[in-house]
């Protein structure tokens, strides 16, 4: 899906549009407008999000369906799946540095998602594996954990997927993480198991 995200005043949404500081490494957009365009349905979406720190995520907060087309879907205009886009447009929000020197520029994690949909790149993914080096393991988790907890997506499925370890793991490096003092101000309900 092709995604159209700006900032709320219009403008292309950019690394230097991420100016709020989340986590120990990251910043993100506070808020964002995406539309996507649907030619076979003949449907626009365009929804408006805000992140939440209450929530540690966005929070859609207006959706707009509108036919561009005169042979639109009636039931593609009606029934809108929001998570996707909001999904799609994420990775243009959050801005991190690859490079802790001074005056280091910022990018947005969806200059590094690659065509196949990885957010890092395979050297990186078997770097931290592979090294155990703690900080740079733990920045790792902080940018998988933050593009999937801002999205409302399953974190440790993400850095599973990701890092190509399983998900005891995952969750176990994001335990540390946190404990290490990352992750702050990123939270996730999504995926966690019952509480016993």
């Amino acid at each position: 899906m092709k995604v159209d995200v700006r900032t709320l005043d219009g403008s292309k949404m950019s690394a230097a549009s991420a100016a709020l500081s989340v986590g120990s490494a990251l910043r993100i957009a506070p808020a964002f407008v995406a539309t996507a365009v649907d030619d076979d349905a003949g449907v626009e979406t365009t929804i408006k999000a805000h992140y939440t720190p209450q929530r540690g995520r966005y929070l859609i907060t207006t959706i707009t369906n509108r036919a561009i087309a005169d042979e639109f879907s009636e039931d593609r205009l009606k029934h809108t799946a929001p998570q996707s886009l909001v999904q799609t447009a994420i990775p243009h929000c959050v801005a991190l540095q690859l490079d802790d020197s001074p005056g280091a520029n910022w990018t947005t994690v969806a200059d590094l998602t690659s065509a196949d949909g990885r957010i890092i790149p395979p050297w990186m993914a078997e770097a931290v594996v592979k090294r155990g080096i703690k900080d740079e393991r733990w920045q790792v988790i902080e940018i998988l954990y933050g593009t999937a907890a801002l999205a409302d997506l399953p974190p440790v499925k993400l850095i599973a997927s990701e890092l190509g370890i399983p998900e005891r793991t995952a969750s176990d490096w994001i335990q540390k993480a946190r404990a290490s003092g990352w992750l702050t101000g990123l939270t996730s309900n999504v995926g966690r198991p019952p509480a016993s």
